[in-house]
């Protein structure tokens, strides 16, 4: 697509509207918005969903079909569309709604009508707990989702968990909003906006990444024919470990996460200085060094790599690119004239 499609999902109250419409603002897009209040069946749904599912269905997958099929590839044509749905959604509700021949009924339709819808080029998935999710349903307080069964969004969240963890036509960024209420909080928003704008920075638009779960060796996957690996290429691995594995995505629980990785760090580098002060101490300084490094070579690198990963996670978190964020840093020091007295400081001051 000539600019970007991107599409906000995640079960009801979650703040998909919310968030799109930030993001427009901040992207200067076109806004896509699903017209819910249009169906008529709506509120009998919620309290009869038996009875009024395959209406209340077929009426959104018209609705949605009519809506996206004109309105996506005239819009990315000449510039940024971003909604707050995406028509593969309607699926995941039918499969949950429906069952026997009404179900049969309107998959032939949805197959039919599918094919001609685009994909977005970047799905951003708000993931949340039902007490999360039901708090924010009563805060906002709409008349016919005033009854909203728990048992409903129990089972709403496990169809978008299951949903995505199969979804593979498009790259998805997962955030994890119950400690970020992008409805209240502009600064909880400013983090999820920087996550989406940093995926797009670094190509979000590209093929899906990988189902981790159907593959021994998703890095293989991930960098399949370029051996030229960039930090951009490992921030975008981390997302889709992220949504494999469900890790929580909170930024500050990680950088404590950090701290702990940094302090296993220094327990590994003071083995090696206990090596090279004993074991090693009668052989030359740098000799003894060197021997020891090779002994706990190993138990090092890992943890290098752990703490490598988690500055990559937070990154991703705060919505940095942190390779563009290291050359810039690093061009600015190497055009610093460095005092006599700083010669064997480090160069991140």
């Amino acid at each position: 697509m000539p600019h970007p499609y991107i599409a906000i999902e995640g079960v009801i109250g979650v703040g998909k509207t919310t968030l799109a419409r930030y993001l427009q603002q901040t992207l200067s897009a076109e806004l896509l918005l699903e017209v819910f209040e249009e169906n008529p069946f709506l509120s009998d749904f919620y309290a009869d969903r038996d009875r009024y599912a395959f209406q209340t269905q077929i009426f959104f997958l018209l609705s949605r079909y009519r809506q996206q099929h004109q309105i996506i590839p005239q819009t990315v044509a000449r510039q940024t569309l971003v909604s707050d749905y995406m028509f593969a959604k309607d699926s995941l509700f039918a499969n949950l709604n429906l069952v026997n021949d009404e179900l049969a009924v309107y998959k032939s339709v949805y197959a039919a009508l599918a094919e001609r819808i685009p994909a977005p080029g970047l799905i951003v998935y708000l993931r949340a707990n039902v007490d999360t999710l039901m708090e924010r349903i009563a805060i906002r307080d709409r008349p016919y989702e005033r009854n909203m069964e728990r048992a409903y969004i129990q089972a709403l969240q496990q169809a978008y968990e299951t949903f995505f963890d199969d979804y593979a036509q498009s790259p998805t960024l997962t955030i994890t909003t119950d400690t970020l209420n992008i409805v209240q909080n502009a600064e909880a928003r400013q983090i999820v906006i920087g996550q989406i704008q940093s995926a797009l920075s670094e190509g979000a638009t590209q093929p899906a990444l990988p189902h981790l779960a159907d593959t021994p060796d998703p890095l293989t996957q991930i960098f399949a024919g370029d051996n030229r690996r960039r930090l951009p290429d490992f921030q975008q691995f981390h997302r889709a470990l992220d949504a494999n594995k469900r890790f929580s995505t909170d930024l500050y629980a990680n950088f404590m996460h950090l701290t702990e990785e940094l302090g296993e760090l220094g327990a590994e580098l003071a083995k090696v200085r206990r090596a090279e002060n004993t074991k090693y101490a009668a052989a030359p300084p740098p000799q003894a060094l060197q021997l020891a490094l090779t002994e706990r070579r190993l138990p090092l690198q890992r943890e290098l790599a752990d703490c490598m990963a988690c500055l990559l996670k937070l990154s991703n978190y705060a919505g940095i690119n942190l390779e563009a964020a290291y050359l810039e840093k690093m061009n600015a020091n190497m055009a610093r004239e460095w005092p006599a007295e700083k010669a064997g400081a480090t160069d991140d001051e």
